[in-house]
């Protein structure tokens, strides 16, 4: 399947993050992201949800985990670059763990803690 996949030049990588993942950055093979919590239990249900999330896609980041920040890296191993796959699971992930319901809804905003937020 990676065979099929195009792999982005550093250019194209670039551009992609800048318009569709901002927090998002290039660092040499690997398009990466830190995010920041309020502490160790909401840093470890932030990894359980990127674990839920990459499994699903079957797809699986490289993370750095700390007190209060996680750090994800992605790239197609199989395919030795940045790849639709690794945009892909960029934006389930930004979408997931950034997600907080709105004011107006019936959770009303959701928690007033700080949780997770990109770094």
């Amino acid at each position: 399947m990676a065979d099929e996949l195009k792999v982005y030049s550093d250019e194209e990588v670039q551009a992609k993050l800048e318009q569709e993942l901002p927090g998002w950055y290039l660092e040499g093979k690997w398009i990466k992201r830190q995010y920041k919590t309020d502490g160790w239990p909401s840093t470890m249900m932030l990894v359980n949800s990127l674990a839920y999330v990459a499994e699903a896609a079957m797809h699986h980041p490289d993370l750095e985990v700390t007190w209060a920040k996680v750090w994800v890296k992605l790239r197609t191993h199989s395919a030795n670059g940045i790849t639709d796959m690794d945009f892909g699971l960029a934006k389930k992930i930004e979408e997931t763990v950034l997600w907080r319901p709105p004011q107006e809804s019936v959770f009303k905003g959701g928690t007033p803690n700080k949780w997770v937020r990109g770094g």
